[in-house]
């Protein structure tokens, strides 16, 4: 076992280290947003509303994945990365084995609960009888036998960049988006399989087994570079290592599922506004996932960095790291904004041409968009509250995010302002966290010293 990029997190000029880990970090995540957006697309091609609902209903249930994404993926990565600072490599290669295996186990888990609990989950969502059939048909292929690739991809990932691989770990989930997006048109549309939603989720489902056959190769090829090995005689269940790995992975996995509650509640509110509204919404936020794919890629791709430094007691290194994601992702979060604001029904319109879904959908999306600036200051602070191992404080974000603001406000403003109100939950939510978010980044690098003396 060896640090084989001691070089990079030591050495190498932070606004170099930065991008050298962020920017393939956000093609990755962009490719990733660009593929779920080819499913919206080409089920809108279809022109038909209760298809592109379905596929915006079953958004809350992949959401759930990343609660196991999170768990592991964050949980195992950032107890990597703090190791590497403290040249613990055991503790890499048991914590990448405690990840992979629980991800599997948790995938698996997953699977059977949403085949047996298939109808009542539907409901949940916010399916009816016109939209429940379509929906279920998606959810076969997407969740019930997606589970476990579509998780386990995304956490090998995870492993693999907190060792400093950023572009290789990028480059494996291209791999099953671009795949996804190459099989979409033949599945869903009518001159292919003619499958519709049911097609989008079939897509996904093969795209991901790709993707890790991918992770899998690269592990085997460099084997004699890398202290991840999935031999079964490195797994630990010993109380440092779970411990370490749930310490920062449980309190992300439940802010991941306040996610998907204030998600669905937010779906169920625009859901007595019509099957149009729904749609609309649906739209909406997959268009609105690429700036949060920016803001994540950017402020996740650089916690190998955020942790190495503050485990190796390297404060200028992980001061100018903070502030370098900073300088570069906020005037581009300001930019997409604008640019979100401008050319709001005209990116309505690529997906579906109908009027009424326009409108609705141009209108949430310009509620959404105006929270972004606010909302990567506050992923940053998240990223670095799981990078240095306060899991507990990044769960307190989440709790304020979701419980005290975001959902009080979604029922406000509907109550208040109707369709028009819900969206701009988020700005109010964000924008009052992201004060927080200034406040606490500021007290832990204050006290550096005495933190890592602990």
């Amino acid at each position: 076992m060896q640090n084989t990029n001691k070089k990079l997190f030591e050495e190498t000029p932070v606004p170099q280290a930065v991008q050298t880990m962020m920017i393939p970090t956000i093609i990755g995540a962009l490719v990733t947003v660009l593929y779920s957006l080819a499913d919206t697309l080409f089920v809108g091609m279809m022109n038909d509303q209760i298809q592109n609902a379905a596929v915006a209903l079953a958004a809350p249930a992949l959401l759930a994945f990343n609660a196991v994404i999170n768990l592991f993926g964050i949980g195992s990565s950032s107890m990597m990365s703090r190791a590497l600072g403290r040249g613990d490599l055991k503790t890499v290669c048991a914590s990448a084995s405690l990840g992979f295996y629980g991800t599997v186990v948790s995938g698996a888990l997953l699977s059977a609960l949403c085949y047996i609990f298939m109808q009542p989950f539907v409901v949940l969502l916010g399916g009816d009888i016109n939209t429940a059939a379509a929906t279920t048909a998606y959810m076969n292929w997407a969740v019930v036998c997606g589970a476990i690739p579509t998780i386990l991809n995304v956490v090998m990932g995870y492993m693999v960049r907190a060792e400093g691989a950023s572009l290789h770990a990028s480059i494996g989930t291209m791999s099953g988006c671009i795949l996804n997006m190459i099989l979409d048109p033949f599945f869903i549309l009518p001159w292919g399989l003619g499958m519709g939603a049911a097609g989008a989720g079939l897509a996904t489902f093969l795209s991901n087994c790709f993707a890790c056959c991918y992770f899998f190769i690269l592990l085997i090829v460099r084997k004699k570079k890398t202290n991840i090995n999935l031999n079964p005689k490195y797994l630990s269940l010993t109380k440092e290592i779970v411990f370490g790995v749930m310490e920062v992975g449980i309190p992300a996995a439940i802010q991941n599922l306040l996610n998907v509650t204030g998600m669905t509640i937010l779906n169920n509110f625009v859901a007595g506004y019509g099957s149009s509204a729904v749609a609309a919404v649906g739209i909406a936020q997959k268009v609105y996932m690429v700036p949060i794919q920016v803001a994540l890629g950017g402020t996740q791709g650089v916690m190998p960095l955020v942790g190495y430094s503050y485990a190796s007691k390297n404060k200028q290194r992980f001061e100018e790291t903070i502030q370098t994601v900073m300088k570069l992702l906020v005037p581009c979060m300001v930019l997409i904004m604008v640019l979100c604001w401008i050319f709001a029904p005209s990116l309505i319109r690529l997906f579906m041409k109908n009027e009424e879904v326009i409108t609705y959908g141009a209108m949430f999306l310009r509620g959404f968009c105006t929270c972004m600036p606010f909302m990567l200051v506050d992923f940053l602070a998240v990223s670095v509250f799981q990078s240095v191992g306060m899991g507990k404080t990044a769960l307190v974000f989440a709790i304020l995010r979701k419980i005290v603001f975001e959902i009080p406000a979604i029922m406000i403003l509907n109550k208040i302002f109707q369709a028009s109100g819900i969206t701009y939950a988020g700005f109010v939510s964000e924008f009052i966290l992201s004060i927080f978010a200034v406040i606490l980044l500021r007290r832990i690098a204050d006290g550096f010293e005495r933190r890592n003396e602990k």
